[in-house]
């Protein structure tokens, strides 16, 4: 089952302000998270972001958020991003999920779950989802994996998504991303 950028979606969930600061590692889920967004814009894969409870989380954090025009933004109370408004946005009627982002044991294991029970394929990268505690991320992967779901390098995705070399796109990505 490989990754293609034609029938995936990069869902970014929950990477927010107030959050931010109590999760571990919180500098490469950013980092990360915003690698993803760029190569995602340069192979036209589309980009859904979710904020839990704005109002008390605030938005998106700006490093981020830098890297994500024209992504469509939803906010949010359950823990789960998978529901109609999400998924009635532009990319959200896609087979493939592309997932990153906190905390992995809540928002992003119970979105996962959802989407795995509608059929759709999902794929967790490693490196871009964060929880406040280690043991948790390692928990909510495990269990995703369990459930179904894939785990997948940053790399992994780029490589998939470009699908072979000597294209122009993957001289630009390889270039600019991919060190």
């Amino acid at each position: 089952m490989l990754m293609r950028a034609a029938t995936s979606t990069l869902l970014v969930i929950d990477i927010q302000e107030r959050l931010c600061p109590a999760l571990h590692d919180a500098e490469a889920l950013v980092e990360n998270s915003a690698w993803l967004a760029q190569v995602a814009k340069r192979l036209e894969v589309p980009v859904l972001v979710t904020e839990q409870y704005p109002k008390g989380l605030g938005s998106t954090v700006a490093a981020l958020r830098a890297h994500l025009d024209g992504a469509v933004t939803v906010e949010k109370m359950r823990f789960s991003a998978t529901d109609d408004a999400l998924l009635a946005q532009p990319g959200g009627e896609r087979q493939q999920f592309v997932v990153c982002g906190a905390e992995a044991h809540v928002c992003v294991l119970q979105t996962v779950l959802e989407l795995l029970a509608r059929g759709r394929q999902v794929f967790i990268v490693s490196e871009a989802v964060a929880s406040r505690l280690p043991a948790n991320k390692a928990l909510a992967l495990e269990r995703m994996r369990q459930a179904g779901a894939v785990i997948v390098s940053r790399e992994m995705v780029a490589f998939e998504w470009l699908e072979r070399a000597g294209t122009e796109q993957f001289r630009d990505v390889s270039k600019t991303f991919i060190r």
